[in-house]
């Protein structure tokens, strides 16, 4: 047995007499070339178990119980110098945030040789060809160069592909991997699980992934754990959780996931939160948000029932035998009615946004970054119309270009047929009422000095100066309890909420001044996937209700696939494919598109990841001629002086299709 936790505990001492039970008597076992993947919600303590596993708890935290065998060894026996052996050497961990994890101040190759000079004692010039060599295996390209870039010259992928190589270096047994792909394009996750299965067959190396993707667990999970508060719902291997889920908390996390034939209704979601680590009471903590919750489970907590060999559960409902008589199937609620009419709302012709590049002591104009490259696109009023893409391909800007928060964008968007791209400042200020933003990041788009009154109150004191403090208080509850939350949060902070809540607190600044366009940007990335499921339906009950149109930028195609009328498919600045939302996951016809389907972690049949080749490259420096050729599966087995090939080196495809259905490549007829 490669690693073996018996009744870990992990609490914290929090102010003078509180204590936080993080985790609270957890036990897994994982074998050697084996991935564990713990699953739950954010505040579960799946990230403080595996600090506890490393030895890397805070200051303030203790292990009431619990023993952690590696390789035999007990590791709380340890001192701290050997422990330190052991870390990086043979326990390596992939941290959540590549970049504060990455030392700024350091190149690349000098963390990359540490673990080898302090673990491995390895001479400087063996050290730096051994990274270099860490680097090419991890899919940097010309590694040579980048060995030397700090890590803010590195795009997110390639950032995680060198904590992965970090973590390698040492050929450790066991790699704990927390998050390792959270927030990142579906083709980048590909290619770290890729490398991840990959490097784990030629090693023999174990896994203990944390995530809370259950694509992601579907494909890479030997076994599993699901946990809540602090405690294992449900384990055993990964063929009896996906084909006997027993747990209500397992049912409900997977019915949570957006799946193809969702769209007609709302999804099923957990009502309520995950309580926090210092008020675990008594009995079952998931009691307040079961269905089958029962009077044992307020008093008593369950045992763990084995309800078939390898397959343990902790619930009540098998306290009288191994298949209680539950329905865990609900009915599916329609979604509310809505109706899309066939005028146009918006209209975007030959949006353009070039960034120039300035150099030189007089600053002129060198290049330009073309982030957005000549963009067409209509949204009917009350659709939804979704932009997928990869990181870098110009989506946010496109967005942010469209509601003029860009200086640089040129070209022409009507709204209700007035040109917004040529409006002088006083007309813009009346429009922008009309035409509103949701932030990716739910942390950082709400100001911390300011109270959740004033934060979503400031658009009502700017645009109706002349209302009174009455009619903005009652404008200002009304659209909290229609996002969800109880009025009484008004006096309070954003650092008080949940990521969830205070993805509310930024729908809601929206609303309030009662827009009929509103820009999505990947409003649900940084959320579990239960409050994603609850923010789905938020948005889905508001377009509904308030017959809003919708730009849902996203690169979840779970997401799209439920919440999209009509999809355009962005790289390089440019749509290379648009069609009818149904019609493209039935038929993708681009090339990019085949690849971004094919890369998502599937909850259907195991398949191994297929990654698209490298990087996006550059928008300051495009590859000539179809801007896709260097990565496109079809360019790359034809053969070179084919005309094909030519045609694609050579001329930028011309769209094929219809104004609104249409396909940008030189393969597809």
């Amino acid at each position: 047995m490669l690693l073996d936790v018996q009744d870990l505990r992990t609490h914290f001492k929090v102010g003078f007499d509180q204590t936080a039970k993080a985790v609270d008597g957890v036990s897994f076992q994982l074998q050697e070339g084996k991935t564990l993947a713990i699953v739950g919600e954010s505040g579960c303590g799946k990230t403080q178990t595996a600090y506890s596993i490393m030895r890397l708890i805070a200051d303030n935290g203790f292990h009431p119980s619990g023993k952690v065998f590696f390789e035999n060894k007990n590791l709380f026996a340890l001192s701290e110098e050997e422990m330190r052996d052991i870390r990086g050497n043979g326990i390596a961990m992939i941290f959540q945030e590549p970049m504060s994890s990455l030392n700024p101040l350091y190149r690349i190759g000098n963390q990359l040789e540490e673990p080898l000079r302090l673990h491995r004692r390895v001479e400087k010039g063996a050290a730096r060809k051994r990274a270099i060599d860490l680097l090419d295996r991890v899919g940097i390209p010309e590694p040579d160069k980048r060995i030397d870039n700090f890590p803010h010259e590195l795009s997110g992928g390639m950032k995680q592909r060198v904590m992965i190589a970090m973590a390698l270096a040492c050929e450790p047994k066991l790699l704990i991997a927390d998050e390792p792909t959270s927030a990142m394009d579906v083709t980048i996750q590909a290619q770290v699980l890729r490398l991840m299965a990959d490097l784990q067959q030629q090693t023999g190396m174990g896994i203990l992934l944390i995530t809370h993707d259950m694509g992601i667990v579907n494909q890479m999970a030997d076994s599993i754990g699901i946990m809540y508060a602090g405690k294992m719902a449900e384990q055993g291997s990964h063929e009896k959780i996906f084909q006997n889920m027993s747990h209500p908390y397992t049912r409900r996390l997977f019915d949570s996931v957006p799946k193809a034939g969702d769209t007609p209704y709302l999804l099923n979601t957990i009502p309520g939160m995950v309580p926090q680590a210092t008020e675990y009471g008594e009995g079952c903590l998931f009691a307040d948000r079961c269905q089958f919750v029962m009077d044992v489970c307020r008093t008593k907590d369950s045992p763990a029932h084995e309800i078939e060999s390898g397959h343990k559960v902790t619930c009540h409902l098998f306290d009288q035998g191994a298949n209680p008589p539950l329905n865990h199937d609900r009915e599916k609620i329609p979604a509310p009615a809505r109706k899309v009419e066939k005028s146009l709302l918006l209209s975007v012709e030959s949006l353009k946004t070039w960034f120039p590049l300035r150099k030189g002591i007089l600053r002129r104009v060198a290049d330009h970054v073309r982030a957005v490259d000549n963009v067409s696109l209509k949204f009917q009023k009350g659709s939804t119309v979704a932009l997928v893409g990869e990181s870098g391909c110009g989506k946010t800007t496109f967005g942010e270009s469209i509601l003029r928060l860009t200086r640089e964008a040129t070209g022409t968007v009507l709204f209700q047929g007035q040109n917004v791209m040529a409006m002088k400042t006083p007309e813009l200020k009346k429009i922008r009422k009309h035409m509103q933003i949701v932030f990716q990041d739910p942390f950082g788009s709400l100001s911390p000095r300011m109270r959740i009154e004033e934060i979503i109150g400031e658009g009502l004191r700017i645009h109706y100066p002349g209302k009174s403090d009455a009619e903005n208080r009652k404008s200002l509850e009304a659209v909290l309890r229609e996002v969800g939350l109880d009025p009484t949060v008004a006096d309070r902070y954003p650092h008080e909420f949940s990521g969830g809540q205070r993805q509310r607190i930024a729908i809601a600044r929206a609303l309030i001044l009662e827009p009929e366009f509103i820009v999505l940007d990947e409003p649900t990335s940084a959320l579990d996937v239960s409050v994603q499921a609850q923010v789905l339906n938020l948005l889905k009950e508001l377009q509904a209700k308030r017959s809003l149109t919708y730009l849902f930028i996203s690169h979840n195609l779970s997401v799209v696939q439920y919440m999209a009328d009509t999809v355009a498919i962005m790289y390089l600045g440019r749509i290379v494919e648009q069609a009818p939302v149904q019609e493209l996951f039935q038929n993708p016809r681009h090339p990019y598109t085949q690849s971004l389907l094919a890369a998502v972690p599937s909850l259907g049949e195991r398949k191994p990841f297929e990654p698209l080749v490298g990087d996006v490259p550059s928008p300051l420096n495009p590859p000539p001629g179809c801007h896709f050729h260097p990565r496109c599966p079809i360019y790359l087995n034809e053969p070179k002086g084919s005309p094909l090939a030519l045609k694609c080196t050579g001329q930028y495809p011309e769209k094929s299709g219809s104004e609104s259905v249409f396909v940008a490549c030189h393969a597809v007829k």
